[in-house]
C-alpha cells in the first residue's frame, strides 16, 4: 500500500508509542505531516492516518534499515526523522547491575542506527531533518544518573558530529534537551513535585516540529534545552 502525496513532507518517529512520541505524532498530523511511528513495543492504538511500525528493535542495525525503507516504500519520499526512544534508569555506579549497556543501547544506539538508515533519503529532500532527544540532565549529572547521563551525553556528541558532516547537504542536525517531563509516571514517582514547573510534552513537541521544518534551516548542531521553569 503507498500513499504517495509529493507536497507533503514526511517525518519518521522513533519511539512513536510512548507519552511523549504519541503527543508529537498528533501535532505532526495537525501540521500536515504525512507520520510514521516506528517502536519497540506494539503499543496502544496509533493516532489515526499514520504509518505504526510495532516490535521494531532499533538498536538492532538491519532492523532500523527495514523500518526506515519501509517509511519510504509507503509515502515515496522521508524528510525529518524525529529520535524520541529512549529509556531511563535511576541507578548508582556501584551497582552492579548492567544499566550502563542498557542505557548506551536504548538512546544511543537507536538513534545512530536510525540516522544512518535514514540519511540517504534525508540528503535527497529539499529539507531534511534530524532532531534528536538529549537531556539536560546530561549537562552536570548528579547521583544516580550516571548511566542515563552519559548515554544522552552521548547523544549530544552524536547530534554535534553529525551536523557538522552534513553541513555540505541540506541536512540539519539538532537536539533538544528537557528537563523533567510532565507525565503520568513522573507524576507517580515525585507525588510531591510542582508539575506545573514542567516541560508539557505538548511544548517539546512544538519546539522538535519546528526544528524538524523548513523553516529551521538556519540551525544546526544546536543543543536547545526545553526546561520549563525547573
Amino acid at each position: 500500500m503507498t500513499d504517495k502525496t509529493p507536497n507533503q513532507r514526511v517525518v519518521a518517529i522513533t519511539g512513536g508509542f510512548g507519552e511523549l512520541g504519541r503527543i508529537v505524532a498528533v501535532a505532526a498530523l495537525a501540521q500536515g505531516w504525512q507520520v510514521a511511528i516506528i517502536d519497540h513495543a506494539t503499543g496502544p492504538a496509533a493516532p489515526a492516518g499514520t504509518l505504526a511500525l510495532g516490535g521494531v528493535d532499533l538498536t538492532d542495525p538491519a532492523a532500523a534499515a527495514a523500518a526506515i525503507t519501509a517509511v519510504v516504500d509507503r509515502y515515496g519520499r522521508l524528510d525529518a526523522l524525529l529520535n524520541i526512544a529512549g529509556g531511563f534508569v535511576w541507578q548508582t555506579v556501584d551497582d552492579d547491575r548492567p544499566a550502563w549497556d542498557r542505557m548506551f543501547a536504548l538512546n544511543l544506539t537507536t538513534a545512530l542506527n536510525t540516522c544512518r538508515a535514514a540519511l540517504p533519503h534525508l540528503k535527497r529532500s529539499e529539507a531534511g531533518r534530524i532532531v534528536n532527544v538529549g537531556a539536560n540532565g546530561a549537562l552536570k549529572s548528579v547521583a544516580g544518573m550516571g548511566a542515563y547521563a552519559a548515554s544522552k551525553s552521548a547523544v549530544h556528541r552524536l547530534t554535534e558530529s553529525l551536523a557538522e558532516e552534513l553541513k555540505p547537504t541540506l541536512v540539519t542536525v539538532n537536539a533538544v534537551l528537557p528537563s523533567i517531563l510532565d507525565t503520568p509516571q513522573n507524576r507517580a514517582d515525585m507525588p510531591d513535585a510542582d508539575p506545573a514547573l514542567w516541560v508539557a510534552p505538548a511544548d517539546l513537541a512544538t519546539v522538535m516540529l519546528f526544528l524538524a521544518s523548513p523553516e529551521a534551516r538556519a540551525i544546526t548542531g544546536a543543543l536547545i534545552p526545553v526546561t520549563g521553569r525547573v
